[in-house]
């Protein structure tokens, strides 16, 4: 029978993130994977991964931002992206989000195009 861990990810451009103890310490981890720039946040036991750069504002980083009732919210223009799905209902926008999977303690994120499944997964 082959390993579960290695199931998980055996489809999708899977990349090792960081730690959960990592991400634990602060609730939100500001990442680079392969020349890209992820914020992993930690909501209850679930982990979710966005392009760090907010879709409005360019220059803006969501590492800095902050996580409320399910959002989390730009420095910037204090837009709130849904954590499920990136959605900013009053401007209609999604901020890029990543499928997540923690194996062993270690969270992987997919860098490949997202087919509509959730980002989240249990950190613990």
């Amino acid at each position: 029978m082959a390993d579960d861990s290695q199931a998980v990810l055996e489809t999708g451009h899977w990349v090792a993130a960081a730690t959960t103890r990592e991400l634990k310490r602060r609730r939100k981890l500001r990442v680079e994977l392969e020349g890209r720039a992820i914020t992993l946040f930690a909501a209850g036991e679930n982990v979710y991964a966005f392009d760090d750069l907010c879709v409005h504002q360019r220059n803006r980083s969501l590492s800095k931002g902050t996580m409320l009732h399910g959002r989390v919210i730009c420095p910037g223009h204090q837009w709130q992206f849904d954590l499920e799905t990136g959605y900013e209902p009053d401007q209609d926008v999604c901020q890029p989000t990543y499928q997540v999977r923690v194996v062993d303690d270690t969270i992987h994120v997919d860098l490949s195009p997202r087919t509509g499944d959730t980002q989240q997964r249990n950190i613990s």
